[in-house]
């Protein structure tokens, strides 16, 4: 199978784009997997790429004051992760991304992207709603955070992301949702 074939379906799925406009982007793509437990990228670490996740599950992360690992999202098969200009100023990462299970990603260099995404209508509508659901999807649980019950917040979560529970750490769910694991485990026993 090749890149094309591989990364066409994460791409329709946000914004179509012909054939003529994958095959700009066609010579970008690279390709490799990450074992499970391996940093993709890290804060501060220079990262100049653009991901797709092909197979597998990463999340992308911060430290707290007390060293704790909170999780920010969840990115699993045929998911774009969040945007090169999203989690990184002046070619450093701002985040930690980390591979949950074996994981396979293709990336491509953000600027020549970027210089696609100028060149060609296609890309750039792509891109644009790339950065839109970005930037949507952070609202969206940054009100659900602040507003809805962790029972809900597990729902959703169930929603967006099936059977994540039964192939990442708990501790993972929990820091996503905002709440203990113990807390997580009492939702968990009552669902």
């Amino acid at each position: 199978m090749n890149s094309k074939d591989k990364i066409r379906p994460i791409i329709n799925a946000v914004s179509p784009i012909s054939e003529a406009a994958m095959q700009k982007l066609e010579p970008l793509v690279q390709f490799s997997t990450i074992t499970k437990g391996s940093d993709l990228t890290a804060v501060g670490q220079s990262n100049s790429y653009e991901y797709f996740v092909i197979d597998g599950i990463c999340k992308s992360f911060l430290f707290n004051p007390e060293g704790e690992e909170i999780t920010l999202s969840f990115f699993m098969s045929n998911a774009i992760i969040s945007p090169y200009i999203t989690r990184v100023k002046n070619g450093k990462s701002l985040i930690n991304l980390k591979a949950l299970t074996e994981l396979t990603v293709a990336n491509m260099n953000a600027a020549a992207f970027e210089k696609l995404m100028v060149d060609d209508l296609e890309i750039r509508r792509f891109g644009n709603t790339v950065l839109r659901n970005e930037l949507l999807e952070k609202v969206q649980k940054e009100i659900a955070l602040a507003s809805s019950p962790a029972k809900i917040r597990l729902q959703n979560l169930r929603k967006k992301f099936p059977n994540i529970e039964n192939s990442i750490p708990h501790a993972d769910i929990a820091s996503y949702l905002g709440i203990t694991t113990i807390s997580l485990s009492r939702l968990r026993s009552r669902s």
